[in-house]
């Protein structure tokens, strides 16, 4: 029985998407073996590969001034690969620092150069995005790092800040989730776990004129010129997340592209906070206009009603909701993939539960 995940990464995938690459596992496009099996370098491979760089070029809109990357090591590894690349211009660079992986990428930067913080919501437990303005940041600096949507506290950039120098956002947990302007940003990076595709991909999106300018001390895997120069395969490249990726793109315009997408995840979101802000019980402490429309966590102000919920939850089909460890309570993803069906259960649930422990 296929039950709804709200865990916040790995995540659900689209139910279409699973069921064609489960048709193709054995044999994709009569190539007698599946995705997993067969070379990087052969030709049936390239159309995957080509695809999902097309498709991701298509829907959201990248420049032609810009390269996407399909690479490994998951968002974290871009806390160094980004300063790696990034710093050398004048080995300054600013951080706004969200959350808890903000705060890792902050901490990472600070290796290589003159990091500064520039912002910081941890004052209030990061529930809300502080406000800045240009003058907030080193004029400077080679670049301002950000992290748009907050996976853990719920939180996210509504609207992006205007930098004296190149923006660099994480869009881990919300890419493909609502348009975004490409040629705001120097790069954007995002892990594939949450909307894209199954672990062990990360997407990057970085202007040209950014690439090659690494560090000495860059290693070669790290280097964004290494894998632009060979069109993301220098090495053997994480081909079934790219396949799937793929297929999520491919549906992803099916359905009317990005916005249309959008458009069903305001609906969700609305209704689960709306549920929340006129619940007796379930409460969200996320300053309203920063809410995320991707991650909602919820608390009943009780430790032992929480887990009493997340084990009833589970057991009514409802897995994974339970909050990070950093803030406790519950947690609901409602990535692209989470069905409006599934956020109305949710809801149905919570109802029952809040009647039942009053």
């Amino acid at each position: 029985m296929r039950v709804y995940n709200f865990s916040a990464g790995p995540s659900m995938l689209f139910e279409d998407v699973l069921k064609e690459a489960q048709a193709s596992f054995l044999d994709y496009e009569n190539s007698g073996m599946s995705v997993t099996e067969m070379s990087h370098r052969a030709k049936v491979y390239d159309g995957i590969h080509n695809e999902c760089l097309a498709l991701f070029t298509e829907l959201m809109k990248v420049p032609d001034d810009y390269q996407v990357l399909l690479l490994q090591g998951g968002a974290s590894q871009q806390f160094d690969a980004i300063p790696l690349n990034l710093i050398s211009a004048t080995g300054k660079a600013d951080y706004v620092v969200t959350g808890n992986f903000a705060n890792l990428a902050y901490k990472s930067a600070k290796k290589y150069g003159d990091i500064a913080l520039a912002a910081s919501s941890e004052d209030k437990t990061y529930t809300y995005i502080p406000k800045v303005t240009i003058d907030s940041f080193r004029k400077d600096a080679s670049y301002v790092h950000i992290t748009s949507n907050n996976t853990i506290f719920g939180t996210r950039w509504k609207e992006f800040p205007e930098t004296p120098c190149p923006l660099v956002a994480d869009v881990s947990s919300e890419i493909l989730s609502r348009d975004i302007d490409v040629s705001k940003f120097g790069l954007l990076y995002a892990g594939a776990q949450k909307n894209i595709s199954a672990a062990g991909l990360t997407v990057v999106i970085v202007r040209k004129d950014l690439i090659g300018k690494e560090l000495p001390i860059c290693p070669t895997m790290l280097a964004y010129k290494t894998q632009a120069d060979k069109n993301s395969l220098y090495n053997t490249p994480p081909a079934f997340s790219i396949y799937i990726a793929m297929l999520t793109l491919r549906h992803i315009k099916k359905m009317g592209g990005i916005s249309a997408i959008n458009k069903i995840n305001v609906e969700k979101a609305a209704m689960l906070y709306d549920f929340i802000d006129n619940s007796t019980l379930f409460k969200n402490y996320v300053n309203k206009e920063d809410r995320s429309i991707m991650n909602v966590p919820f608390v009943t102000g009780s430790e032992e009603l929480d887990a009493k919920f997340v084990k009833e939850a589970a057991a009514n089909g409802l897995v994974s909701i339970k909050g990070h460890r950093l803030v406790g309570g519950m947690r609901a993803s409602i990535y692209n993939a989470m069905p409006v069906e599934g956020v109305k259960k949710l809801i149905e649930f919570m109802k029952k539960f809040e009647l039942e422990n009053k």
